[in-house]
């Protein structure tokens, strides 16, 4: 396994990385530095853990709607993808809500 050095949020991590997926890795750390960073600009989150977290759920979101195939393993029909939209967007609302109210949780 390959080692590589990767910077997020201006901090240094070494990831490893099986042989040949060295653009997939760091596609992936471009897309979590990106979302961490709008975070931390937005001004509203400064802990770094929060951010972490805050950035992960928003990835984790996002990756269903882009990543949509027409599978018999995926949601049957559009209304049950919008219950499950509609039910993620709370769940995101409710937690930025408690981090934002709460410093003691992270």
């Amino acid at each position: 396994m390959k080692q590589l050095e990767v910077n997020i949020m201006g901090q240094s991590y070494m990831l490893g990385c099986p042989e040949g997926g060295e653009a997939r890795l760091l596609n992936v750390v471009a897309r979590v530095d990106d979302a961490m960073c709008k975070i931390r600009e937005a001004g509203k989150v400064r802990s770094r853990d929060r951010i972490a977290v805050l950035a992960a759920l928003n990835l984790a979101f996002d990756t269903p709607e882009q990543v949509k195939t027409n599978t018999p393993d995926t949601l049957s029909s559009d209304a049950s993808q919008a219950g499950e939209t509609f039910k993620l967007k709370q769940l995101l609302q409710r937690l930025d809500a408690a981090l934002n109210s709460d410093d003691s949780l992270i």
